[in-house]
């Protein structure tokens, strides 16, 4: 059976819904409205509040795109031999730092004076580098133990300001947010070599799974076979660390079989021992 339909009405019922929804949208307008501007000024201030550092609301970002892979790989680097007259700190992490004001601020809580500060740009990012000398001597940093507290502090701002940054640092483990996935095996990852740089002293280069404490460590264990650590860099690349030391042994270079006993004495100390400790 086929119905007819009359047009009039259909006419009419769709005018009074046009004037119904006319009146609906003048009504729910203001109250729109409202819950608009509510909802952007409560969203403007949750964001000034909550992630006011650059580097949290990056953060934030990532997780909520579930965008991990992006982190970039943060770097330390304490340096030893490109200024004769400073120790120079260099911070990377991707295009992500500020003027790391903080970061200066806890360096100088550790008795140090920031005398030179500098940023620029290259393909690998955004580098701070700063110079730095004992405040009550004016000197250049050499001794190990500050070195390496300027590094943690500098890593523990990272992990602070940056909480981004704990997936790819091995303090996170303990301190950070996220801490990493996966933790570097020692075995592989450290590699350790020795060679002749001129007549007076030697190059020796360490990579290895990095942890709090090390560069103290590391220097400890030579020093222990009488060698003398002249200078050198000690890179922080997000798990590994990576040092550069200028060594040399009563004012010339390591002979080969000293050569021998410095890589032996390291990897014995960096590499996880075999046996259990039950077993004794």
């Amino acid at each position: 059976m086929i119905h007819y339909v009359n047009k009039n009405c259909v006419y009419k019922s769709l005018l009074f819904l046009s004037i119904l929804m006319a009146d609906i949208t003048r009504t729910l307008k203001p109250i729109s409205t409202f819950f608009f501007l509510f909802s952007f000024h409560s969203a403007h201030f949750l964001r000034h509040s909550l992630l006011s550092d650059l580097g949290s609301f990056h953060f934030a970002y990532s997780l909520y795109n579930g965008d991990t892979d992006t982190i970039p790989t943060p770097k330390v680097i304490i340096d030893l031999d490109s200024d004769p007259d400073a120790t120079i700190v260099e911070i990377t992490f991707g295009d992500r730092l500020g003027a790391l004001l903080d970061t200066m601020n806890a360096l100088k809580n550790l008795g140090l004076n920031v005398v030179k500060a500098n940023v620029f740009l290259d393909s690998s990012g955004k580098h701070n580098k700063f110079a730095i000398t004992k405040a009550d001597t004016g000197r250049k940093v050499d001794d190990p133990e500050v070195l390496e507290a300027i590094r943690l502090t500098v890593i523990n701002n990272l992990l602070q300001y940056h909480p981004e940054s704990s997936s790819q640092l091995a303090m996170g483990v303990a301190f950070g947010v996220d801490p990493p996935k996966q933790q570097v095996d020692v075995d592989i990852a450290t590699h350790i070599s020795v060679f002749d740089d001129g007549p007076d002293r030697s190059l020796l280069l360490v990579e290895t799974a990095d942890r709090p404490g090390l560069l103290v460590d590391l220097v400890k264990i030579i020093t222990d076979i009488n060698v003398n650590v002249e200078s050198g860099e000690f890179d922080t690349e997000g798990l590994l660390a990576k040092a550069k030391f200028h060594v040399s042994y009563k004012g010339k270079a390591i002979i080969k079989p000293l050569q021998q006993v410095l890589a032996n004495s390291l990897r014995y100390f960096l590499r996880r021992p075999t046996t259990e400790e039950a077993s004794f």
